[in-house]
């Protein structure tokens, strides 16, 4: 596996997100469950890929517990730097607009950093003018790590919207091409 995408989603939302990453990266999803739990299965296939994208929705200012508690049981990996020079990249979902999700990225950054791994932002200009949409690509303007939006009332059949999904597909084609 080159691209194995691991993230947590309590809501569904992080969880259309990574879909989306994944399908412009041709990756393979590794959902951390409601436990923060991995199988023995889904760690080795983080093991044998060549670049790991985390993702987590901003939960008060930060990662959730279960990707926290994901990130510490990785510790093993980096006492034996076994993640060293893998490619990583991260994103991250919240109700607001901000929601602090920079925060988010960078514990991404910093766990990525620990690792030894070589990190990859979104290389995506921002949609910033007077004329830009909601639904335009990189809306939210991240340049370190894939940001959407979903409000906190919309099921995940509404959001993310358009065009987040489709800066997360583009992001995901981006990591891919480091990995080529």
């Amino acid at each position: 596996m080159s691209v194995v995408v691991v993230y947590h989603s309590g809501y569904g939302h992080t969880e259309k997100q990574a879909q989306a990453v994944a399908a412009g990266a041709n990756a393979t999803l590794v959902k951390i469950d409601e436990n923060g739990e991995l199988s023995e299965e889904q760690w080795q296939s983080l093991d044998a890929a060549k670049a790991i994208i985390f993702g987590s929705p901003t939960y008060m200012g930060m990662v959730s517990w279960q990707f926290k508690k994901f990130a510490d049981a990785s510790s093993k990996r980096w006492f034996a730097m076994d993640w060293k020079d893998k490619f990583a990249a991260g994103f991250t979902n919240s109700a607001s607009m901000n929601g602090d999700k920079g925060v988010t990225i960078s514990y991404l950054i910093t766990l990525a950093m620990q690792h030894g791994m070589v990190w990859v932002g979104t290389g995506l200009m921002p949609a910033n003018t007077k004329a830009a949409q909601r639904d335009d690509v990189n809306y939210l303007g991240g340049f370190s790590g894939l940001l959407s939006q979903s409000p906190a009332d919309a099921s995940p059949d509404e959001a993310p919207g358009v065009g987040d999904l489709e800066t997360a597909k583009i992001f995901g084609e981006r990591v891919a091409s480091f990995v080529k």
